[in-house]
């Protein structure tokens, strides 16, 4: 298990994740560029859920990098990886179901957010997130839930668009779930720690 750990934190699997991440991160943000062409800049932050968890992620990876910690960013990724990541991979069996059918894009993008939702938990023993950074990344998750399913921003997959409501209802426990997971694994005090010095 310790060499697990350490393959973990060494420099090439980093470089490795960073490699993955940073062109993911990237194809993400082509992905969704019909939908933010024609959404209002007010909202613009808050579309990109995937990608932008995937950022997030690229920050922490960047900071393991310098043996150096960043909690907050830690936080959003272990949070929007998971959220975001389990929640593509529903939506994709919800259109599988819907169809009848699995498209080649379906299964890659099953496969890369089941990788998301893993690998931003992978790293929770290295974590230094404390309580008030979770709770920033509360308010974040949940905010952008508000704008999703309040305000209509929400990733369109209109297959699925007669349920939008049962999936706000879903989506918004997939967030207590994941607050709940990263509490657990990086927050509490009788959690398992490493150092990634």
């Amino acid at each position: 298990m310790s060499q697990f750990f350490y393959l973990l934190k060494s420099k090439p699997f980093l470089i490795l994740l960073l490699l993955i991440n940073i062109p993911g991160t990237i194809y993400g943000y082509y992905w969704y560029g019909w939908q933010l062409a024609d959404t209002d800049p007010i909202f613009l932050l808050f579309v990109p859920d995937s990608p932008t968890a995937s950022l997030f992620f690229c920050f922490v990876l960047l900071a393991f990098l310098f043996k150096k910690n960043w909690p907050l960013m830690e936080g959003l990724a272990a949070v929007t990886l998971f959220k975001y990541g389990i929640w593509a991979v529903v939506m994709n069996a919800l259109v599988m179901i819907e169809t009848g059918q699995l498209s080649p894009i379906a299964i890659m993008l099953i496969l890369s957010h089941l990788g998301m939702a893993i690998e931003g938990l992978l790293f929770t023993p290295f974590y230094k997130i404390k309580r008030w950074h979770l709770v920033a990344v509360a308010i974040w998750t949940l905010h952008n839930d508000v704008i999703d399913y309040v305000f209509g921003q929400m990733p369109r997959y209109s297959i699925l668009s007669e349920y939008t409501s049962l999936i706000g209802y879903f989506t918004f426990w997939l967030s207590v779930v994941s607050l709940t997971i990263v509490y657990f694994l990086a927050v509490r005090k009788e959690r398992f720690k490493l150092s990634i010095h």
